[in-house]
């Protein structure tokens, strides 16, 4: 059954460990593994049909928008081209070809190239709500796998897999991505009272600098096509580094998984030339120096949002430092939930 009006969220994530080893080819040849939580900032979208012949799709958090006869496909240049992409999957797959006239309206809870997965967890949302729209069932691996296959193979934009399986399924989760897109998720259980000490002892930084991953990404892809050594000996440490964090939480070591976030970030850094810059550099040295026990850049680097783990009672002193860098410190919440939607 189809419904008029729609809604649907899918949360956005904090990446911890072995992020960069779910992107090809590395994850085709030796396998990723990733540990990232889903956070409670979320992607939102909104679909509402129409009794004209009309497509409307809006990211009402960017102003922009784009109207047009209702068309399959629709042509996938800019604007907008990640909701484009979505509707044509749908009116594909699931209207034999014909086009539905609707309304797409999507937002995010942060700015546009954060660090947190907002653009796939947007895809998932997209997912979601057209699956709800139309009537259709889908588990959350089949909502990941089908975002994952429009944003990276249909629309052609670099990134790895670890964003949309994050936003479909919710929760602190270990990844494991294979050859041929092949996932799986596993559920990392830890005590709630370590849980709780996680949120207490972290603390968000966004730089202020919105970057474009998919370039970052593209330089790491060709550094691991050449087989470049420093760059595989950072994704075999990273993946490494995802299984000790992954045991640093289970066993409530919160000192030990934030000496293992700095660790990752050097070997992060090994990727590609853009994923750090003297500006970064100078807010970490800060940050190091007043004592956290780790942290990292949050998705491919070059700028977005910074983590940072550190003793909950001197949480408040980290922030206004970080503040007088030019940045917005702020705390996080974890969240269990996953893409969701309803009738509105």
């Amino acid at each position: 059954m189809r419904h008029e009006l729609v809604r649907a969220r899918a949360p956005l994530r904090l990446g911890f460990g072995g992020g960069g080893t779910d992107v090809s080819p590395y994850c085709d040849e030796h396998g990723g593994v990733v540990l990232n939580a889903a956070i409670d900032l979320f992607a939102h979208v909104t679909v509402q049909a129409r009794d004209d012949d009309q497509v409307r799709l809006v990211a009402a958090d960017r102003d922009q928008a784009w109207q047009g006869v209702a068309q399959a496909p629709l042509p996938t240049e800019e604007p907008l081209r990640l909701l484009k992409g979505v509707y044509n999957r749908f009116m594909v797959d699931h209207a034999g070809g014909r086009a539905i006239p609707l309304t797409l309206v999507s937002y995010a809870d942060c700015p546009p190239g954060s660090g947190l997965g907002s653009s796939s967890a947007l895809v998932v949302a997209m997912v979601e709500a057209m699956r709800r729209f139309m009537g259709l069932r889908m588990d959350p691996y089949e909502v990941a796998r089908l975002a994952f296959d429009i944003e990276r193979r249909e629309l052609g934009l670099a990134g790895g897999a670890q964003d949309q399986y994050a936003a479909a399924f919710g929760g602190l989760n270990l990844m494991r991505f294979f050859e041929g897109g092949r996932a799986e998720v596993e559920s990392v259980a830890i005590e709630d009272r370590v849980l709780k000490e996680l949120e207490a002892s972290l603390v968000l930084y966004f730089t202020g600098v919105s970057r474009e991953s998919a370039s970052i990404i593209e330089e790491q892809t060709a550094n691991m096509r050449s087989h470049a050594q420093k760059s595989l000996e950072g994704l075999h440490a990273l993946k490494a580094g995802a299984f000790e964090m992954r045991d640093a939480l289970t066993a409530g070591d919160l000192p030990r998984f934030g000496a293992l976030l700095d660790a990752g970030w050097s070997s992060k850094k090994l990727l590609a030339n853009r994923i750090s810059s003297s500006g970064i550099d100078a807010v970490y040295d800060a940050a190091k120096s007043f004592g956290v026990f780790g942290g990292k850049v949050s998705g491919a680097g070059g700028g977005g949002f910074m983590m940072f783990l550190v003793d909950p009672t001197r949480r408040e002193g980290l922030k206004r430092l970080l503040g007088k860098f030019g940045g917005a410190a702020q705390a996080a919440r974890f969240t269990s939930v996953g893409a969701e939607s309803w009738s509105a």
